[in-house]
């Protein structure tokens, strides 16, 4: 029978073929947990009896979400993160290598892999063809004690994408075109498989921008076909040894699908303070903001600080307007400052902090006052994410929080480029 990607990557991991709506047990290649969800982790498999991990060289827990430390009680989870994996033989992803979803997709992550997160966003592995999901950290425990873990397969939602995007308009765009689309729950514990003739030209990193929000429509995973660019991305983390065809069978069959046009998009906007409360920049209207953040999971890789920088170069920060800008990971910094990027950044006027999830998780890094509105490339704007329930996050490209950060307020890039 016709397999989805999904069906294909967990009919493999279980060892059978399995169809949609099949409850099965699978075998796990990479586990993750962040600073936030691994104390939890631990402590599950402390509890329940486990003396070693089934693969503690794939099994990593990130210090991102609170990186440095603004809290004593987050300084003594690190503390706590770093003993058990010293004890267990497991990996430790310091302070300033980067956000979690960005650092395993470097280093660990292969196409057809499965790879599962105490973090939702785990589902960013989807761009380099793999089943990524993010789980409960008990659900998390299990799989890095035993390598397994069990799943539901899940019903896929194929999303054609055609044409090319045009000047102005990026992968952000199109994710978050989609979601206003079929809405926050839309897409309910399907997996969003990507195809049509638009994916030859997105980059590696813009997959990566639209694979992270699948679960923003509820996915458990937003998948993409394998191809050269994932082969080139590889080649370049000196992983090319890693690369595998992941694609979906001719006459496999979908619960859904969803046509998307790009050529005829333009720069999309979420209002606070759900990510599906979407609208075209020339209807945001005149929406003064305070602060623009240029980071997180979503989009702080290199292609997006340049982007930025591009839109930025040769004009003026708006009076009153704080730029804090993160980028994903430490090779993404070194490489923005060997290129000159940050230089640019600096004297514009922003706020470069180190490596890591920053002002995104609302932990430390820019927590907005009161009534204060944040423009950010992040990818949720729920009433409170960044620390103030009495504020106010929009959602949008670097290009769009580019043009904002030079005009005060919600701004279309396609003007300055």
């Amino acid at each position: 029978m016709p397999k989805t990607i999904a069906e294909k990557i967990l009919s493999n991991k279980a060892g059978r073929d399995v169809s949609a709506g099949e409850i099965t047990i699978v075998s796990v290649d990479v586990t993750l947990a962040q600073d936030g969800t691994g104390p939890l982790a631990i402590r599950g498999i402390r509890e329940m009896g486990f003396r070693k991990l089934a693969n503690p060289e794939k099994t990593v827990f990130f210090l991102d979400h609170a990186a440095p430390c603004p809290r004593k009680e987050l300084s003594n989870d690190h503390a706590f993160i770093r003993s058990f994996c010293k004890d267990m033989g497991c990996v430790v992803s310091e302070i300033n290598e980067g956000v979690c979803h960005q650092v395993i997709n470097e280093r660990y992550v292969k196409p057809g892999d499965l790879l599962v997160g105490a973090d939702s966003h785990t589902c960013t592995g989807g761009a380099l063809g793999a089943f990524s999901t993010g789980m409960g950290s008990t659900d998390i425990a299990v799989a890095m004690a035993l390598g397994k873990t069990w799943m539901r397969v899940p019903d896929t939602m194929l999303v054609r994408l055609s044409g090319k995007l045009p000047a102005g308009v990026f992968a952000k765009d199109v994710i978050l075109d989609l979601i206003g689309r079929v809405g926050a729950d839309g897409a309910t514990y399907m997996a969003l498989e990507f195809a049509g003739d638009t994916i030859a030209d997105l980059s590696q990193s813009s997959r990566f921008t639209i694979a992270n929000m699948a679960v923003e429509a509820g996915a458990k995973a937003g998948i993409f076909p394998t191809d050269t660019v994932t082969k080139a991305f590889l080649e370049e983390q000196g992983r090319a040894g890693d690369y595998g065809e992941v694609s979906a069978d001719s006459g496999a069959g979908y619960a859904e699908a969803v046509d998307v046009d790009v050529a005829a998009l333009t720069p999309r906007v979420a209002f606070p303070h759900t990510v599906d409360n979407v609208r075209p920049v020339e209807e945001a209207g005149d929406v003064r903001v305070d602060q623009v953040f240029l980071g997180s999971c979503t989009n702080a890789r290199m292609e997006d600080l340049r982007v930025f920088a591009s839109v930025i170069r040769g004009r003026k920060k708006a009076p009153g307007v704080r730029l804090i800008v993160t980028p994903a990971s430490r090779s993404v910094y070194t490489a923005a400052v060997k290129e000159g990027i940050v230089g640019e950044f600096l004297e514009f006027g922003a706020a470069i902090t180190n490596p890591g999830c920053g002002v995104c998780v609302g932990v430390h890094g820019g927590t907005l006052a009161d009534g204060e509105r944040c423009l950010a490339t992040t990818n949720r704007n729920f009433k409170g994410r960044m620390g103030n329930p009495d504020s106010e996050i929009y959602l949008a490209s670097p290009a769009t929080a580019a043009a904002t950060a030079i005009e005060g307020r919600i701004a279309d890039p396609r003007r300055y480029m």
